[in-house]
């Protein structure tokens, strides 16, 4: 590899480090693996001991038998064959939990905050735009107005004059 094409090659990696969306993303990943810390804990601490009040005290225990008795031997199926829809009950609900804090907490204030800060934007151009027209109208009467001076004077000096 030539130099040129290893400084092409490094300069394209950095332009591409360098824009805003990998940045944005990064600190999404990072901000949402924390995050998901805190929803899993929600989740153990607080949803799975409401929902073991009424049966057993994990969901990850709720199962269904499907081929032969089910043998649990710490906490692995040794023998049947079961189905573990209290793991896939208890992730679906870690899910929601997520997706609810997040669309409530971040998207829908930033969604409101964006609308504001774009009517406020379209109020202040829509004020400068007036401005802007009334200052060209103003403008244009100004020119017609010296048109029609120099358009009087030229009609004076030729000689002629009108009764």
């Amino acid at each position: 590899m030539s130099q040129e094409n290893k400084t092409s090659l490094l300069e394209g990696f950095k332009a591409f480090l360098m824009r805003g969306n990998v940045v944005d993303l990064a600190v999404a990943v990072v901000i949402g693996a924390a995050f998901t810390n805190i929803v899993n804990s929600i989740v153990k601490g607080v949803i799975s001991p409401i929902v073991g009040a009424f049966g057993t005290k994990s969901l990850d225990g709720y199962q269904f038998c499907l081929k032969g008795p089910c043998v649990v031997e710490g906490g692995a199926v040794t023998s049947g064959v079961a189905i573990l829809w209290g793991s896939v009950l208890s992730a679906t609900l870690t899910f929601l939990i997520t997706a609810a804090v997040v669309y409530f907490l971040m998207v829908l204030p930033m969604a409101k905050y964006l609308a504001r800060k774009a009517a406020r934007e379209k109020a202040l151009h829509g004020a400068q735009d007036s401005v802007e027209t009334t200052e060209l109208d103003v403008l244009k009467d100004i020119r017609d107005a010296i048109v029609q001076q120099r358009a009087g004077e030229a009609t004076a000096g030729s000689g002629v004059r009108t009764p």
